[in-house]
Formats: structure tokens, C-alpha cells, sequence
């Protein structure tokens, strides 16, 4: 599906011709050097895997108009947390080259070095060659000195008198200013062509290795590099040509409203490197056709879907193109097949290297495609690709994206209906999203448990924290069948039931549709509770600055929900259900988080004529926190309905939990309805940051807390007090948040009593996972008895039935992403 690309505003990085003519090489006295002689580029990746040239080399480069002699001077190399020369001690060691020959003005001389296993291509004629120094390919330092002794200076050689030039890269522990970045096996450090401003970082990027000797010239503006596709794609996430103008050809394997994929018909027989790539146009670029053979003429650029600086994985992609058809003929590459049969993904890792957060796209990450997913399919970027007879694993959703397994695929842990199960050891990393990028507005609904028979190929790209193909034709859909779960345990009369229900951000401006669809779904599927606590309910006028408050946009202040309550109730009973009765409390405007200006909250329904009614104790307010005490003897609320702790920071731009009092046939049951802070802004899993940090947990541990120390001082009142917790907690069964919720024996999470197969209530990129959740205390729960649970009605037990009620996230058609759930309580009353 097309969305807005945005890019980062750079300048275009330009390259200067340094070749001088008509200039007579004249002889120079050996004495000081010139101040026009500096580094220009360094590269230590020579030999290595994945390596450009076969040695590592230094080149020298004279900007001035003079030509100089190199005798009497000497390159001496250190490790980045050494000394110059090698040695143990300053002054020590035989890292060094002694340099002879002269360096015409305006031209370049290569110095060939060490050799490393044999990777890469041959460099030009080197100008003079050593192999006393083997650099780092990713961190060291190196200076050009007007001596031919190793310097004594230790760590702060840069300032030296002696030092004509020097470079530190990567984690070099001296520079001139700050280090350069590092490098890697493919990638050189080069000077930049503006003036020389002593900080390495600023005159050094890295890049593709460009050794140029002294017959030769650099590029000059509007000469590209000639580079094949697979050379440009690089080993790694990153391009090695990033910046530059290249010159390229392929095949155009694909084409969208944007842009159009290039792939070398051949390839380099290399499956760390993408023989393919994105040609960005514009929408109004010219394109040419799927098959045609093209010469392309661009600038590499490193494309990060929807921020420059997000946590979305960088995209290689040429810009400011212009290509010509060529004459000759190549069939489009036949798909890369993935899955079984072809090339699998590693299928529990998505990125399993160092164990401290970590950006994956510096120069010289780790990049073990064999190992991890991440790396696995950044070597397919841009290429065709295939899945056959995939497993849908997330439904298709508004957007034209669905989520597949290839088949065949073995997965740890499956739901009933053929999802997957989510944990932290299990990313199911061998996903991929289906997007109708290519096909717009034609992907075919489906449901988890369907299938795509046959084959479904296309280009791969990725957004959204997603690797993606983009099919070419119209997938077929195989359906699993899948049907939507009805509740069907009836209480009895001396039985009350209660939900959860998370309706996505209601307000009355929602289509009547979703109030109707809603209502159906209380109704029929979930038997229409006794108790429904309800998460996302908005106010009056909805989110009417859905982009949150601008110069253009001006929030209207309601806070108050009635309408939207009372529209909700209406639709209830008009799809045959009871006409429920609810309470709710306001939050002060813009201040509990969820849709901008939309004033979400949580809200109870409760059904009168079953017998369920609601004690009103005033007193309750945004900013008021509910209290614990006695009256007549027995515990009660001193607010009711009530905020738990709502000033406390636990809360700050979150929905505050609302406890209530109902009384059903005499007995007094106590339920707090909560929306915890979301997991927005967790690391992807398949993102930029790895491992994957989610950073939204402390508020939650924090709110599970406040909640647990709630529902401690009703039970240190009455430790047969009976409790629920309930709604969406925003984190899994096996996640801290529970396990605090839980902490003192004081709830019983309900989901952790269902088989390992059924807990999930929400999926969310192709995993199924627990989100909502309903806890009890142990006066309801009573005694855990083994085998088939809920066990059968006996004195011994409050819990006669429970079920996660899947009408929802398996569903293209859900009126909410996530899953209702209800309980069925005995209160031990006599009917």
C-alpha cells in the first residue's frame, strides 16, 4: 500500500577531481613535508571475508600545487588501544612504513600493505608496498610522520610535532578531535573533499575502498563508480556506496507506483550479498518495463522508512536516477524459494549477538545471515522471492498486509486455529508480511489458519519493523475454516459472569456499524455478562485532533463519555440484549494517554436485571484515589465508582484503573477495570536495536504495583474478600507485569490456567499473544484441583467456566483487534 516517504533532508554528497595538469614535477627538498600532503584514504579490511580488495592499502593525497617528497617520512600504525608502532611501550615496536618516491600536486599514491586470506579483488599498481603493517578492518590509528622512528608520544600522538597527518577510527583511543567512524571488511575510511578541519569525524566517512595510484584520478564529479548490483548491496545492512553516484545494470524485476526493483540476472554467487534493488522514482518518474534490461546511473542512498532516526531498519535504494534501456536480453531471475526446500530463516533468533542493546547497522556489527533473521533477509533485500502454500499467521488487515509462515515451516508452539504462540525465546522470526504494495487494494481477505496455495513471489522490502514481500499477482486464499467462538455456558441463578472488553477506541462518530457489530458481539458471542468492564471508550466528540493539539487543530475540552455510553447501551438492547446500566469517571482532558484528544478511559457495564447492582458512594473524581474501609462491619470502598492512586506517577499520560462495588444477590464482589501504558516504543523484534528492549515495562510494573497494593489492603480487611481484575494489562502471562499482579498470593491470573495452546487474546505481527487478562482472588478461586479446568460445579470452587472468546484477532473482519474474555462466578449464595 502506498504510503508517504519520508526522507531525510541531506545534501548530496559530490566527489572533487584531485588530478592537477599541466603541472611540472620538480624536485623538493626532503625536509618538512608539505602541509598540502595528508591521508586520504585508509582501508584495513584487505583479505578478509566479505572484503574488497585483496590487501590493505593507504593513499596518500597532495592538494597542493607543488609537487613533495615522501623520503625521510614514515607511516606508523597502532591498534586502537595501543601505541604507534605496535610495541608494549611508546617509542617501541615495527608497525611502521618508511616511505620513499614523491607525490605529484594533486594526485594520489598508494601504498599496498598486508595481505589477509585472499578475499577481494587485486588493487591498481600500488606506488610503493609493504607488508610490515596489517591494519584493523575496524579500529586503529595511524599517522604520517616526519620521521622515520616510532614516535614516543603514547596516546596523544595526534597534536605530535612530528605528525604531518593522523587518523583514529572506530574506538581509537586518540584522534584529531573525535575518531572517525569505523570501518568494516568492505568499507574504507576517505577523506572527505572540503577543507581539513583536524577532526577526524568530520573529514573521514566511510564508504566503498576506492585505491587510486599515482597514474590514476579519483572520480570526478559526474563520473560514477561502476559497481554491480551485489557490490553496491555490499555485505552488511549498510551500503558500502552510501553517498556516492554509481554506475549499474540488471533486469527490472518489478515495478510499483514509486519505483521499480533492479536485479543482476547472474548474480555474484554470493547469498550474503542482495543481487537486488530499489530504484526510488517518485510517483511521477519515469519506469521502465518489468523484463527490460536497463543501465542505471543513481546515488545510493540509505533509505529508513518513516523516520531518519527511527528504529525501522535501513532500506538500499538508488535515488536521482536516470537509465537507459540497453539492447541485450536477460530473463528475470526466477525466485529466491524460502521455506523448506529452499532458504530458511533462522527460526528463533532474530538477532542473537552481543547482549547489551546495540545498533546492527554500525560498521562492524556482526552479520551472520546462517544465525539471524535480521541479517538473513537483508542479504535477500530488493530480490525476488517466493513462499509456497504459506500459512496465514495475521489476518489481513485494512491496510492490505497479512502475515504468513512459508509452508511447512515448523514452529515451536501453535494455537488451535494454526497461529503461533508468542514468548520471549520464540520471535518466530521466519514471518513475513504480505503487503499489496504492488497489488493495491486487491490482497484477498483471509484469517489466521488459511492458506496461500501455491506460490506467492515478489520483490522484498521491509517497513514497519517488518520484512515484506510485495506479490506481483493476486494471491489465492484457501480458507482454514475458521469460525468465531460463542460463549455458551448459561449461569445459573446464583451464578454471576464478567468480561473483558477492549472496544478500540469508541466514540459516537464510529460508523453504527461498529456500535451494532459491537453490540452483536456482547450479545451473542458472550452471552451478554452480568459485569463488563470496558477498555477504550472515548468521549463525546471522539478524537477530534487525531494528530494531537497544532496550530491547526484546537481540542474541544469534553471529557465526558455519556453519549458514547449511552449510544453503546442502546445498540445493546437493540440486537436483543438486556438494557445494561454503567459507570465511569472522567479524566481530566488530555491527560490519560491513548488516541490524541480523545480522553480514553475505562468504563463498567452491569446488568440490573440479574439481579447485579452497583453501590454508588460519592466522592469519586479524576484526581481522587479510592480508599479501603469498613462499614457495618464489613469491607467496602470509601469511593465507589473510585480511581486507584490516579496522582500517582505510575499513571502519568496512562488510563487510571476504576474500581467498583457490585452486590449480586446479597454478596458483595469488588472488580477493578484497567488499560495499562501500551508497548509503544518497545524495540522491534525485527529491527534496527538488538536484542530487543521494551522499555515500556517499568511504567507497567509500576501500575501492577499500585494495582496489587489495592487489592492487598481490601484482602488485609477481609482476606475472603472477593476480587477481579481485569482488562487489557498490555503484557503477557509470562511477563513481570502478571507476576506482579499476582505478587502475595493475592490474584490468580485466569489465563495461566488455560492449556499453553489457548492463551492469546490479541496477534499482533504474526504472533499470538496474551494481552487481557482476568484475575481473581483466591476466595473465588478456591482449590486448584488437576485435570480438565474450569473443573465442574462443586462447593470447592467460584470458577465454573472461563474462556477467551476469539471473535477478533484471528479475523479480517474484527470490530476490535482484540479478544473479549468472560468468567462465570459462583458467589457460594443459595438461588
Amino acid at each position: 500500500m502506498p504510503f508517504p516517504r519520508l526522507r531525510p533532508l541531506a545534501a548530496v554528497a559530490t566527489t572533487v577531481a584531485l588530478g592537477v595538469s599541466g603541472v611540472a614535477l620538480g624536485s623538493v627538498p626532503a625536509t618538512a613535508a608539505s602541509a598540502d600532503l595528508m591521508l586520504g584514504e585508509v582501508y584495513g579490511g584487505g583479505g578478509n571475508s566479505g572484503a574488497a580488495f585483496t590487501h590493505d592499502f593507504v593513499e596518500l593525497v597532495n592538494r597542493g600545487t607543488q609537487p613533495v617528497s615522501l623520503a625521510g617520512l614514515s607511516l606508523q600504525y597502532g591498534a586502537a588501544g595501543g601505541f604507534l608502532g605496535g610495541g608494549s611501550s611508546p617509542g617501541a615496536g615495527s608497525l611502521k612504513v618508511d616511505l620513499t618516491g614523491m607525490v605529484a600536486p594533486g594526485k594520489t599514491f598508494l601504498v599496498q600493505l598486508a595481505a589477509g586470506s585472499g578475499n577481494g579483488a587485486a588493487l591498481p599498481p600500488p606506488d610503493q608496498a609493504s607488508t610490515a603493517v596489517n591494519l584493523s578492518g575496524t579500529n586503529g590509528k595511524l599517522a604520517l610522520v616526519r620521521s622515520t622512528s616510532v614516535l614516543a608520544c603514547g596516546n596523544a600522538c595526534a597534536n605530535d610535532p612530528a605528525v604531518v597527518d593522523f587518523l583514529g577510527y572506530g574506538s581509537a583511543n586518540d584522534a584529531e578531535g573525535q575518531p572517525a567512524p569505523a570501518t568494516a571488511n568492505a568499507t574504507s575510511s576517505t577523506r572527505s573533499p572540503g577543507p581539513d578541519t583536524d577532526v577526524n569525524a568530520t573529514d573521514f566517512s566511510t564508504g566503498a575502498p576506492t585505491p587510486t595510484n599515482a597514474s590514476g584520478t579519483d572520480p570526478g564529479p559526474g563520473d560514477p563508480l561502476e559497481h554491480s548490483i551485489p557490490q553496491i548491496q555490499g555485505l552488511g545492512h549498510l551500503s558500502p556506496d552510501d553517498t556516492k553516484l554509481v554506475k549499474t545494470k540488471g533486469v527490472v524485476s518489478a515495478r510499483k507506483f514509486d519505483g521499480y526493483w533492479l536485479q543482476d540476472p547472474t548474480g555474484d554467487g554470493n547469498e550474503l550479498t542482495s543481487d537486488g534493488i530499489f530504484v526510488y522514482t517518485e510517483a511521477s518518474g519515469a519506469k521502465p518495463n518489468v523484463g527490460q534490461t536497463v543501465e542505471v546511473v543513481g546515488k545510493v542512498d540509505e533509505f529508513r522508512p518513516r523516520s531518519a532516526t527511527g528504529p525501522n531498519l535501513n532500506l538500499t535504494e538508488l535515488v536521482n536516477s536516470k537509465f537507459t534501456v540497453l539492447a541485450e536480453t536477460n530473463d528475470v531471475p526466477a525466485p529466491v524459494l524460502i521455506g523448506p526446500g529452499g532458504r530458511e530463516a533462522p527460526g528463533q533468533s532474530t538477532d542473537s549477538g552481543p547482549t547489551t542493546r546495540s545498533d546492527i547497522e554500525l560498521p562492524g556489527a556482526e552479520f551472520l545471515p546462517e544465525r539471524d533473521a535480521v541479517d538473513f533477509y537483508e542479504a535477500l533485500e530488493g530480490m525476488l522471492i517466493e513462499v509456497r502454500d504459506a500459512r496465514v499467521v495475521a489476518a489481513r488487515n485494512d491496510f492490505g498486509e497479512l502475515v504468513v509462515l512459508p509452508g511447512g515451516t515448523v514452529v515451536p508452539a501453535s494455537t488451535p486455529s494454526n497461529g503461533v504462540l508468542y514468548a520471549y525465546g520464540r520471535p518466530n522470526s521466519q514471518r513475513l508480511t504480505v503487503d499489496d504494495e504492488i497489488i493495491y487494494q486487491q490482497m484477498p481477505v483471509a484469517d489466521v489458519g488459511d492458506t496461500l496455495p501455491g506460490a506467492v513471489s515478489g520483490p522484498l522490502s521491509y517497513d514497519f519493523g517488518m520484512f515484506r514481500i510485495f506479490p506481483t499477482a493476486v494471491p489465492t486464499v484457501r480458507s482454514g475454516g475458521l469460525k468465531k467462538d460463542v460463549f455458551s455456558a448459561t449461569p445459573r441463578t446464583d451464578e454471576v459472569t464478567v468480561a473483558t472488553f477492549n472496544v478500540e477506541n469508541l466514540d459516537p462518530k464510529d460508523p453504527a456499524e461498529k456500535f451494532s457489530r459491537l453490540a452483536e458481539t456482547i450479545v451473542d458471542n458472550l452471552g451478554a455478562p452480568d459485569i463488563l468492564g470496558l477498555e477504550e471508550v472515548q468521549d463525546n466528540t471522539g478524537a477530534e485532533c487525531p494528530n494531537g493539539p497544532s496550530p491547526s487543530c484546537t481540542p474541544d475540552g469534553i471529557v465526558a463519555a455519556d453519549q458514547t455510553l449511552a449510544k453503546l447501551v442502546a445498540s445493546i438492547s437493540a440486537a436483543g440484549g438486556p438494557t445494561y446500566a454503567w459507570r465511569e469517571i472522567s479524566p481530566r482532558n488530555l491527560t490519560d494517554g491513548g488516541e490524541p484528544t480523545g480522553n480514553i478511559r475505562v468504563a463498567f457495564l452491569f446488568r440490573t436485571d440479574r439481579g447485579v447492582r452497583f453501590v454508588d458512594r460519592p466522592g469519586g473524581s479524576a484526581t481522587s484515589a479510592v480508599g479501603v474501609t469498613k462499614i457495618r462491619g464489613k469491607v467496602a470502598l470509601t469511593q465507589s465508582p473510585g480511581r486507584i492512586d490516579p496522582t500517582n506517577a505510575a499513571w502519568n499520560s496512562s488510563r487510571k484503573p476504576l474500581a467498583g462495588e457490585f452486590t449480586f444477590r446479597g454478596q458483595t464482589l469488588f472488580v477493578v477495570a484497567n488499560h495499562f501504558n501500551s508497548k509503544g516504543g518497545d524495540d522491534s523484534l525485527m529491527g534496527r536495536w538488538q536484542p530487543q528492549q521494551r522499555g515500556s515495562e517499568a511504567q507497567r510494573h509500576q501500575q501492577a504495583r499500585a494495582v496489587n497494593a489495592f487489592v492487598q489492603s481490601l484482602l488485609a480487611v477481609d482476606s475472603s474478600a472477593r476480587v477481579v481484575v481485569l482488562g487489557d494489562v498490555n503484557d503477557f502471562e509470562f511477563s513481570e507485569t502478571t507476576a506482579l499482579l499476582e505478587a502475595g498470593d493475592a490474584l490468580v491470573d485466569l489465563p495461566q490456567e488455560l492449556p499453553a495452546a489457548e492463551r492469546y487474546s490479541y496477534v499482533f505481527e504474526g504472533n499470538s499473544q496474551i494481552l487481557d487478562h482476568i484475575l481473581v482472588s483466591r476466595s473465588l478461586m478456591g482449590v486448584r484441583k488437576p485435570g480438565p479446568w474450569p473443573p465442574a460445579p462443586s462447593p470447592g470452587t467460584g470458577i465454573r467456566a472461563y474462556q477467551i472468546v476469539h471473535v477478533n484477532a484471528e479475523f479480517h473482519d474484527q470490530v476490535s483487534d482484540h479478544d473479549p474474555q468472560v468468567v462465570r462466578l459462583a458467589l457460594h449464595v443459595r438461588p
